[in-house]
């Protein structure tokens, strides 16, 4: 996140919203946000916002993304807010939309996370 400059805004239960200020090397070669950024933003906010359902003993990682490009952008700033859209026992959904400075939207992901549960150690092992 330091990276790329992404920026928390605000992180509560089942929700994050985080920005991206655009800078010129960012943009691909027709002058517009390079479309890999704006997902890993949203993969950033969405995973954040996932963070906040799970208990002590979980963890996650991708499995899937997928990504609607609604407008370009050229300047200013992306937000992403993300939103936990359901929990399950061994899934996590989450979702995602991208607005500029604006207010237009710009991008929609959706994205499935895998839900990694801590491993019972077995006391009999052999080392």
């Amino acid at each position: 996140m330091d990276f790329i400059g992404i920026e928390p805004l605000e992180i509560k239960e089942g929700f994050a919203r985080f920005r991206l200020p655009v800078r010129p090397e960012y943009l691909q070669g027709a002058g517009r946000l390079q479309g890999g950024l704006m997902v890993a933003l949203a993969d950033e906010a969405i995973a954040h916002a996932m963070v906040t359902t799970l208990d002590d003993r979980e963890g996650l990682t991708t499995i899937e993304l997928k990504s609607n490009f609604l407008a370009a952008v050229s300047s200013g700033a992306v937000t992403a807010t993300a939103t936990v859209f359901k929990k399950g026992q061994s899934l996590i959904i989450g979702d995602c939309l991208l607005t500029d400075d604006r207010g237009r939207n710009v991008c929609r992901v959706s994205a499935t996370f895998l839900l990694l549960q801590e491993r019972q150690r077995n006391n009999n092992k052999l080392d």
